[in-house]
């Protein structure tokens, strides 16, 4: 027998070196066991109202899933990553990159092409699978390089909710409910958003009727609007379409005040602002009266698969726990979530990425915000959702200003409607 002699050194650094080995092969034990998802939101920067209620959905979820999920008949731990974007693309970018290092098996974005687009295109490169929501499906498929009519250019990528189309059915249905002249102004920014719907929806609304005001893409940032404002006073538009980031409707806004022309206008018909009780606050008189466009509402009869939460239950445990009131955000972020565990669920083994996106390509379920189904389009790695007339109007009860009401649901019938839209100078 061979007896080998070692000095203390020598047997302290043997079992470093078995400890650290011991320690690896734990960690890689664990990381088999544990599901990781990136998350990625504009928490802070222009875009906060998108963002400002994630962290509270996250809480909700998280406790939900504290005992973990199973999976083919095998048990996992889900760990849940969420990064803030400041409501800067290069930063979403980078974030999504370092998420993809750090090792995360799923990337759920949402809110925005700032955010999303970014996300998805790192994710697509680096072939994760990514599940995203909360923008136009068309500034989304188109923005990033797809083509009409051919092929999918997207392996790794895919989307849910509303698009051009709904917002044109919503619009055509909603807008009749007042007598207007049919001239619509249109503010659409030199974005993803703003091209997409120049593009698509200006050329639908002109073949129903209605007379297009545009005086071209804007910067965003913007901070003088004199001359739309003066073009939409001289062509008599009564009712004005808007696109832009919240800082810069606020601006437009309080100028077209200023100058006249809100005192025309019959429909104020916002999107990707006049979404959030904050942003209305910070209009003040101006925001009462103004049209939006809902893609989730507490009203919205379907139930969270993973939290167990009503739509009803969400909002009010926000307003409970926060003070404030709640807002369509919670729904939706609720409804990625949903949405991503249960393709999780679904995968033949939810840590292999090809798996895993096999399973979000077939996705066909219901989540807090309606049904999410990628097996029937309208284009490959996108599945259409809803998206509801609504407008702010003065609260009859209650301990907020305003009240968020329903007014068409030609896009999800399921969906009670409250209120008849009503003209913004009334």
């Amino acid at each position: 027998m061979t007896h080998i002699k070692m000095n203390r050194r020598q047997f302290s650094g043997l079992l470093a070196s078995t400890t650290l080995v011991l320690s690896a092969r734990g960690a890689l034990a664990q990381d088999a066991d544990t599901i990781r998802i990136g998350f990625v939101s504009p928490r802070t920067g222009p875009l906060a109202g998108f963002g400002k209620t994630d962290g509270y959905v996250l809480e909700q979820v998280r406790a939900a899933l504290t005992d973990g999920i199973e999976v083919a008949g095998k048990s996992y731990a889900v760990e849940i990553l969420d990064r803030d974007t400041q409501s800067d693309p290069a930063r979403a970018a980078q974030l999504a990159k370092e998420l993809i290092n750090e090792g995360v098996d799923l990337m759920l974005a949402v809110s925005t092409p700032e955010v999303i687009n970014p996300v998805s295109d790192a994710c697509e490169a680096a072939g994760v699978p990514c599940l995203s929501t909360v923008m136009p499906w068309e500034a989304w498929y188109f923005g990033r390089g797809a083509k009409p009519g051919e092929p999918s250019p997207f392996k790794w990528t895919y989307h849910f909710g509303f698009g051009v189309g709904e917002i044109f059915k919503t619009y055509t249905s909603t807008w009749p409910q007042i007598e207007t002249n049919m001239k619509v102004g249109v503010m659409y920014p030199n974005d993803a958003d703003g091209n997409a719907v120049r593009a698509v929806l200006a050329p639908q609304l002109e073949a129903a009727g209605y007379t297009i005001v545009d005086p071209g893409a804007y910067e965003t940032g913007t901070t003088d609007y004199s001359t739309q404002i003066a073009l939409f006073k001289a062509e008599g538009v009564e009712i004005i379409n808007s696109f832009p980031i919240p800082p810069d409707f606020a601006a437009f806004w309080r100028q077209a005040a200023q100058q006249g022309l809100a005192r025309q206008v019959k429909i104020m018909q916002t999107a990707k602002t006049g979404l959030f009780p904050s942003e209305m606050e910070a209009m003040g008189s101006l925001a009462e009266g103004m049209a939006s466009a809902a893609y989730w509402h507490r009203d919205f009869p379907y139930f969270s698969p993973v939290t167990g939460q009503s739509g009803h239950d969400l909002a009010n445990g926000w307003e409970a726990e926060t003070g404030e009131q709640w807002t369509q955000q919670l729904g939706a972020t609720l409804s990625l979530l949903d949405a991503g565990i249960l393709a999780l669920k679904a995968a033949s083994d939810p840590k292999s990425k090809e798996a895993l996106r096999d399973a979000i390509a077939t996705l066909n379920v219901e989540t807090i915000g309606g049904k999410v189904d990628f097996t029937s389009g309208p284009v490959p790695n996108v599945a259409h959702g809803p998206i509801l007339g609504s407008q702010w109007v003065k609260a009859k009860e209650g301990p907020f200003d305003l009240d968020y009401v329903l007014v068409n649901n030609a896009t999800d019938p399921n969906v009670p409607i409250t209120s008849q839209l009503a003209p913004y100078n009334e």
